[in-house]
C-alpha cells in the first residue's frame, strides 16, 4: 500500500517522537468537569486473565490522578460519597452489564476529645495528623448479577481495611507498626473473597501511578518535535482497587473457558465513579447526599476520552455508558480529531507526509473499530455492541488490546504493552508505524503478584519539590 510504504519510510525515519505526545495520560486530565472532583476521577483500568490456566480474572482501577506524595496525610483518600464500580459485559450481542462489582467506602469519625485534656495518650483523637487521630477507612464489596429475573445482590466483603497512605518512616514505625512501607506491608491488606466455593481476593489503597507518558508538551500548544521526552506521571500516586475473580464466575456457562477464541466468553470491562444526585452543604460543617446515583466518570480503553472525543463532548462522555457510544460518539471514532490536530500544528507537513495520505487518516476509520473489537483475533462484534470497553477473551492469554495486563512486560517496570504507543500508532498511522512518545517505562517496578501496582511514593523523601539551598 502506498500509505504503508510512505509512513514506514519518512515517518519512521523521524521516529514519530513528537506525534505521540498529542495524547494526555490515560485518563488524568481528560474532561473539564471531573477535574474538580479528583476522588471520583478514573485514571486507569486494567483487566486480564492469568497466562495458561485462565482460571483467574484480574480487574484493577485507579482514581484520583497525580497525588503529590508530600501532600500530607489529611488529603488523598477514596471518597465515602462515591460509588466505585467495575462493569462486566459478555458476548457480542449487548454492552449491558451481566455483572457489576460495587465498592463503597466508610471512614470512622475522629473521636470527640477535649483538646485541652493532655492526659490522653498519643492517638486519643485530638491530633492534628489524621494517621494519629484514630480515623480509619474501610470498604465493602457488593456483586450485582443481572438476569432476566432481575438483579441479584450479594455482599462479598465488608468492613475491610484500606491500605493507608505512605507518609514516611515515623508514621510507618509509630502508627503502622512496620519498619518500612513495602510490598509485604501492602500485602497485609489483601482480603479473601468467596465465589460459590472458589476463592478470590480484593485490595484497596494508595499505589504508585502505574501509567507512563509524556503529557507536558501538548499543553504548550502541541510543541511536539523538539525537547526531551519526560514521564510526566512519574513520582505521583493514586488510589486503586484490585479484584481477583474466578473466571468461572463470568463465563457464559459457568465452566472454565476453553483455550480458544470465543465471542461467548469475551467480556467487556469498564470502571466508573458515581455520586448522589443531590448534595447539601451544612453551615456548621458536613454535608448530606440524596437521590439516585449519577455517573460522573468512566474508563474502559485507555486514551479514548483524551485522544478521540472532542472537548465539547468530554463531560458528556463521562456521564454516559458504553452502550450509547456509537449513537453519541461514533463520528469521533470514524473521524479522529487527533489526526486533524496533528495536521493543524504542522506535524504531518514537517514529516513530509503527502496530503492524500493525511486525508486517508481523517475519515472512514473502521480500522479503529476493528482494533477495539478484536477482529484480528477472529472475533465478530457488531456496531450494536461496540463501545469503550476493554475486551478480554477469557480463553486466550491476555495481550493488549485483548485485555490490558500489568504483568508479562519486557521489564519489571513495564506493563505488558505500552498502550500509549499502541493506540497512537493506530490513531495516527493506521498501525503502519510503531509510534513512541519516548516514555518507555514506569518510574517504579510493578509488583509480580496481587495487587500488581507498585508501592506508593513516600511523602518524606519522594515529593516533587527541589532541595532547599
Amino acid at each position: 500500500m502506498k500509505a504503508r510504504h510512505f509512513l514506514a519510510g519518512s515517518l519512521s525515519a523521524l521516529a514519530l517522537t513528537g506525534m505521540a505526545s498529542l495524547a494526555s495520560a490515560s485518563s488524568h486530565r481528560e474532561a473539564p468537569a471531573i477535574g474538580f472532583d479528583p476522588a471520583a476521577d478514573n485514571t486507569d483500568t486494567w483487566a486480564w486473565v492469568n497466562d495458561g490456566a485462565h482460571d483467574k480474572l484480574y480487574l484493577v482501577a485507579s482514581y484520583n490522578p497525580l497525588e503529590e506524595p508530600s501532600g500530607g496525610p489529611n488529603y488523598n483518600e477514596f471518597s465515602d460519597d462515591v460509588l466505585y464500580e467495575f462493569h462486566v459485559t459478555r458476548g457480542n450481542k449487548s454492552l449491558e452489564d451481566v455483572v457489576t462489582y460495587q465498592v463503597q467506602f466508610s471512614s470512622t469519625a475522629i473521636a470527640n476529645v477535649n483538646p485541652a485534656d493532655l492526659s490522653k495518650p498519643l492517638g486519643g483523637g485530638k491530633e492534628f495528623f489524621s494517621q494519629l487521630s484514630g480515623r480509619k477507612q474501610t470498604y465493602w464489596l457488593t456483586k450485582l448479577t443481572h438476569g432476566k429475573d432481575g438483579t441479584k445482590r450479594e455482599v462479598l466483603g465488608q468492613g475491610m481495611p484500606v491500605a493507608p497512605v505512605n507518609i514516611g518512616p515515623n508514621t510507618n514505625k509509630i502508627v503502622y507498626g512496620t519498619e518500612k512501607y513495602d510490598e509485604a506491608f501492602m500485602g497485609k491488606f489483601i482480603q479473601p473473597l468467596g465465589f460459590q466455593g472458589q476463592s478470590g481476593r480484593v485490595w484497596a489503597g494508595q499505589t504508585d501511578d502505574g501509567f507512563y507518558v509524556d503529557i507536558g508538551r501538548i499543553f504548550d500548544l502541541a510543541n511536539l518535535l523538539g525537547g526531551t521526552a519526560h514521564d510526566n506521571v512519574a513520582g505521583y500516586n493514586n488510589h486503586s482497587i484490585a479484584l481477583e475473580i474466578p473466571t468461572t464466575d463470568l463465563t457464559f456457562d459457568g465452566q472454565p473457558p476453553a483455550a480458544a477464541a470465543s465471542d461467548d466468553n469475551t467480556i467487556g470491562v469498564w470502571a466508573s465513579a458515581s455520586r448522589r444526585q443531590v448534595r447539601i452543604l451544612h453551615r456548621g460543617g458536613g454535608e448530606s447526599n440524596f437521590g439516585s446515583w449519577v455517573q460522573v466518570s468512566r474508563l474502559g480503553l485507555p486514551l479514548v476520552n483524551e485522544a478521540i472525543i472532542g472537548l465539547q463532548d468530554k463531560d458528556k462522555y463521562n456521564r454516559t455508558k458504553p452502550a450509547k457510544d456509537v449513537a453519541n460518539f461514533g463520528a469521533y471514532f470514524l473521524n479522529p480529531v487527533i489526526v486533524r490536530d496533528a495536521e493543524a500544528v504542522g506535524i504531518y507537513k514537517a514529516l513530509g507526509v503527502p496530503q492524500d495520505v493525511v486525508d486517508s487518516l481523517k475519515h472512514d476509520r473502521l480500522d479503529i473499530i476493528d482494533t477495539i473489537n478484536l477482529k484480528a483475533s477472529g472475533h465478530d462484534i457488531p456496531l450494536s455492541a461496540t463501545g469503550d470497553v476493554l475486551r478480554v477473551d477469557l480463553g486466550l492469554d491476555s495481550r493488549f488490546p485483548n485485555g490490558r495486563p500489568i504483568p508479562y512486560g519486557a521489564a519489571p517496570n513495564k506493563e505488558q504493552a505500552d498502550v500509549t504507543d499502541v493506540l497512537l500508532s493506530v490513531l495516527l498511522s493506521k498501525g503502519t508505524v510503531a509510534v513512541s512518545d519516548g516514555a518507555q517505562s514506569n518510574d517504579v517496578a510493578f509488583q509480580k503478584q496481587f495487587p500488581y501496582l507498585g508501592v506508593p511514593h513516600e511523602g518524606f523523601q519522594d515529593g516533587h519539590g527541589k532541595a532547599a539551598p
